[in-house]
């Protein structure tokens, strides 16, 4: 739940801090007065983007900062572990978004630095907004069969059949390129085989390809290889080599070793160094001999090095990518020299998963059907008690020719207002009024089933008016008992239902108008007071007296 808010320099507010309860928060206040503010700063930590505009005038930047509890923590724990941020000590987060004129934007959770889009994911999992444009929503086939699934808790077998449903598109798409694919000529046929061969004929192995190109390097070089090997091996074993100068050392050594015994380990050292010149004057030698290449193998060596070169030029610059070229090259052959043999298997395996898609969809539309006889029973109550008492509410399952990406099947939402009128599908007799109640009486069934924390509504009681406001109060009410609601509401007889008030207005008695935001409802007589101005009069003693009969029910 929402615990704390605080708002500094967003449009015309200067500073505010307010403190939450769970429940039902009610936000009234006159036309104009700047409740969307409220709002506003809300939906920027749950990550709605924001341009510099928003930023209070005469003001550096604007900042806005929140503290959210949950019970439970585990799920928001497990997505802050995947953004790389800390974890809710005590289960609380601590989120906080500034945004400067001059600096760049800067958001942090639990102290942390992070993106925009990490704020937008966290916002997930905490708050839900409904605003005006809500009810409008019932109108697209696409929110009705949301609705419907979310009663349904179809989430599993609908997640499952779009899996199933993607990998037997995905076999149909590789049919389809593969049948207007154009059979190569027979002359292009022997150039992939002609390239498919000489790839095969070169080892391309990673150790092969590393002494290909070591051997041709030393073969271009192999004059001046030779000529410096054969240098070093004249040098130490020459006859004015190191080996000779070392081999009357030793005598010298082996003299002093016999008059001065405990020189004995220096003179062995020598010895040992004069092994080891000997042994590399033998290998200098050899590798002279190494490096003289005969016309055969230098004729050998110069044809797989250039077939390697074209190779890489051609294919990607890399062993990998010319690996890749000759599997996919070697697939293009065997796909050309059995095609039909390729379509047929391919034909079996659509065959394999489309049984298994329909079937998938099968048992998803008795899940939706299922669920489309409750839901149009609970909905038609609720509908029933905003003020429809004759009303028809039902929920058509349509099937589809084809499976689609959400099943095969969709369905309609049936609404009749008055008695004796067959239902017709919403969008052809709802009116906006008709569409907020209904879209009312839907989420207070469904609110049991959402798992976000709180539920913002915006002015969904728009055109509902009367008696009914004091249902929609009600019905705000009991979605408050599994959620934290916050409404922003124009109708005493809802404001009067909340356990907790909040209040906007706007001070335009100064040099520029300053909005402020003050909870009211440890104050019986400003609660009456505010309830009686949206009855029309404040000062009314009808008005009043019928504020206090709001609050005494």
């Amino acid at each position: 739940m929402l615990q704390s808010l605080r708002i500094r320099n967003l449009a015309l507010l200067d500073e505010v801090a307010l403190d939450f309860e769970a429940g039902f928060t009610a936000v009234t206040g006159e036309t104009g007065a700047g409740k969307s503010i409220l709002l506003g700063g809300l939906g920027l930590l749950a990550g709605e983007r924001a341009d510099k505009t928003i930023i209070r005038q005469g003001a550096d930047a604007c900042e806005v900062e929140a503290s959210l509890f949950f019970i439970d923590s585990g799920a928001v724990d497990a997505l802050l572990a995947t953004l790389d941020l800390p974890s809710c000590e005590e289960g609380i987060l601590i989120l906080k978004r500034s945004v400067a004129r001059e600096k760049a934007p800067k958001i942090t959770v639990n102290g942390s630095l992070t993106t925009l889009a990490a704020l937008q994911r966290l916002g997930e999992h905490w708050v839900d907004f409904h605003g005006p444009s809500e009810p409008r929503r019932l109108l697209k086939e696409s929110c009705q069969l949301e609705l419907l699934d979310l009663f349904g808790q179809a989430a599993a077998n609908l997640g499952s059949y779009r899996t199933d449903y993607e990998g037997w598109r995905a076999l149909q798409a590789e049919k389809e390129q593969l049948s207007n694919a154009t059979r190569l000529a027979p002359d292009q046929i022997d150039f992939m085989r002609t390239q498919l061969g000489n790839m095969d004929a070169l080892d391309l192995g990673a150790e092969a390809i590393e002494a290909l190109e070591r051997d041709f390097q030393r073969m271009s070089r192999a004059q001046e290889l030779t000529e410096l090997s054969g240098a070093l091996a004249a040098g130490l074993a020459g006859d004015d080599g190191v080996q000779s100068r070392v081999a009357a050392l030793l005598k010298s050594a082996r003299q002093l070793a016999a008059l001065d015994p405990a020189s004995a380990p220096l003179g062995q050292r020598l010895e040992s160094a004069a092994v080891e010149i000997n042994d590399l004057a033998t290998e200098f030698a050899e590798l002279g001999q190494q490096l003289q290449f005969d016309a055969e193998q230098a004729e050998e060596l110069t044809t797989r090095m250039n077939t390697w070169l074209e190779l890489k030029r051609r294919h990607g610059g890399d062993l990998a990518a010319v690996v890749l070229a000759r599997e996919e090259l070697r697939a293009r052959l065997e796909a050309q020299g059995d095609l039909a043999g390729t379509l047929a298997k391919l034909e079996g395996r659509i065959s394999a998963a489309e049984k298994t898609v329909r079937a998938e969809s099968k048992a998803l539309r008795a899940v939706r059907e299922k669920a489309a006889k409750e839901l149009a029973k609970s909905a038609a109550k609720g509908i029933a008690q905003l003020g429809f008492k004759k009303a028809d509410f039902q929920i058509r399952i349509v099937t589809l020719a084809e499976p689609g990406p959400s099943g095969d099947c969709s369905c309609e939402f049936m609404f009749s207002p008055n008695v004796g009128e067959a239902p017709l599908p919403l969008h052809r007799i709802a009116s906006s009024g008709e569409l907020a109640r209904v879209m009312l009486a839907l989420k207070t069934v469904l609110a049991d089933l959402d798992g976000v924390p709180l539920l913002v509504f915006d002015e969904v009681d728009a055109n509902v008016g009367g008696e009914i406001g004091r249902v929609v109060g009600e019905k705000m009410a009991a979605i408050a008992g599994n959620h934290q609601v916050l409404c922003v509401t124009h109708l005493p007889q809802v404001a009067a239902q909340a356990t907790c008030h909040l209040v906007v207005t706007k001070d335009q008695s100064g040099d520029r108008a300053v909005v402020k935001i003050a909870p009211i409802q440890a104050n019986r007589k400003n609660r009456v007071s505010e309830l009686a101005r949206m009855l029309g009069d404040r000062t009314a003693k009808s008005a009043l007296a019928h504020a206090e009969e709001l609050l005494g029910r």
